[in-house]
């Protein structure tokens, strides 16, 4: 059951990410994101870690995805042109694609007992965790939260444009 259950939410991952990448539009990618983001949640459960299926439900997909639909929304994002793309990318992505997915194959056949999963006895409590992670590792969690607010901010100052006024000041003026 947990093999059929793990090759469904593993497609379902990989179609978000495949979705994500063909979308034009940027809320549409992250929807996909979030597709993406659930589906390995549902995997962290298989794997018998509920705190990190719980901590990627609530951090990645709901709070990091809101921030980055909000900072989307922000910048206004309109459509953009279809390109071909860049002759690089098709020089390099092709040869590139084709060796990952040989590399793939190649593992898959060589792997012996496919899908025998197993627990190791000793599981680390989610009391111990968050020790870790508030007591030990306060610092470098403190920096991280505190880089994404810069992103943020970054982003903003970006998306506002010298001597642009806001549509409501426009028309004020125009009448």
């Amino acid at each position: 059951m947990h093999l059929i259950l793990f090759l469904i939410f593993a497609g379902c991952c990989l179609a978000g990410a495949i979705n994500l990448l063909v979308q034009t539009h940027p809320i549409n990618s992250a929807l996909s994101l979030v597709v993406v983001m659930v589906s390995l949640a549902v995997l962290y459960l298989l794997l018998g870690a509920e705190f990190l299926a719980a901590a990627q439900i609530i951090v990645y997909s709901g709070a990091i995805m809101v921030l980055f639909v909000f900072v989307v929304m922000l910048l206004n994002a309109g459509r953009e042109e279809r390109t071909l793309g860049s002759r690089a990318a098709r020089v390099i992505g092709l040869p590139a694609v084709v060796v990952l997915l040989a590399v793939l194959v190649t593992t898959i056949l060589h792997i012996q007992g496919l899908g025998a999963a197993t627990l190791r006895q000793g599981i680390t409590p989610t009391q111990e965790l968050s020790r870790v992670l508030f007591h030990e590792l306060l610092l470098p969690f403190e920096v991280t939260s505190v880089l994404v607010l810069i992103a943020i901010l970054g982003a903003v100052a970006l998306a506002q444009q010298e001597g642009s006024k806001p549509d409501g000041e426009e028309r004020i003026l125009a009448k």
